[in-house]
């Protein structure tokens, strides 16, 4: 289930790419299987284990195109390498977890190429504003979210920290009515019955080539994230 389209970001094998707060790994394992170089990083140790062993345990077919991988513990506040080191970074539903985006964003930016481009995607400003309504537990999670964005607030930032903005587009149109049930039943029930059920259907959803083409739809509609596309200016 990836946020960040590949295609648009023009990835190629053995290109270096970092994936800024990398969670699980989701993105990681796709760059390794498309032979990149791959830097998987996240302030959350065990996250960053659970990418190490997927990674260990990849297949024969995921390793043939040359895929490379490493991953470390790290602040994207305070990214631990040299200027211009990048080709690709994804940064990943991380900027809405900290009030310093400028930080962290100039951090994104001082560590990519020249002409390397970065995808960041965050949840829509629509669905955070109907869930924080619904669930007051919602923004007091701890290690959840803490903010939401309006897209032209955030595309701002991003170009104030020196990239250019050259697409945006939306994704997840299918998991905007599981977190709206899962607040509507109790964001600390996930095993209720209604939510498990229509997770149940979303995990189907994989699995269909129909139901995936028909969720591009759903992306246009009711969208849970919003992706940022952009590229460094220089030689």
């Amino acid at each position: 289930m990836l946020t960040a389209n590949y295609d648009l970001l023009e990835v190629k094998p053995g290109q270096k790419i970092l994936d800024a707060g990398c969670g699980a790994g989701r993105h990681c394992f796709e760059a390794f299987r498309r032979g990149m170089h791959v830097y998987a990083l996240d302030y959350n140790l065990e996250e960053v284990k659970k990418v190490m062993y997927s990674l260990v345990g990849a297949s024969d077919r995921d390793k043939e195109n040359g895929g490379v991988w490493q991953s470390l513990t790290g602040d994207v506040h305070n990214l631990p390498f040299a200027d211009n080191y990048f080709d690709r970074i994804i940064c990943s539903e991380v900027i809405e977890h900290t009030w310093q985006d400028m930080t962290v964003l100039k951090e994104l930016a001082r560590i990519l190429k020249p002409r390397g481009r970065i995808a960041i995607t965050t949840p829509t400003y629509f669905t955070e504003y109907a869930y924080d309504k619904l669930s007051p537990l919602y923004f007091t999670n701890p290690g959840g979210h803490i903010r939401k964005f309006l897209p032209r607030e955030l595309a701002s930032k991003i170009e104030m920290a020196g990239l250019k903005i050259y697409a945006v587009r939306f994704a997840h149109g299918y998991h905007s009515a599981y977190w709206l049930l899962r607040c509507i039943f109790g964001l600390e029930n996930e095993k209720h019955p209604v939510v498990k059920a229509y997770r149940w259907a979303l995990v189907q959803t994989f699995y269909s080539r129909f139901m995936f083409k028909l969720e591009k739809l759903f992306d246009y509609i009711c969208p849970k994230s919003i992706i940022f596309y952009a590229w460094k200016p220089g030689q």
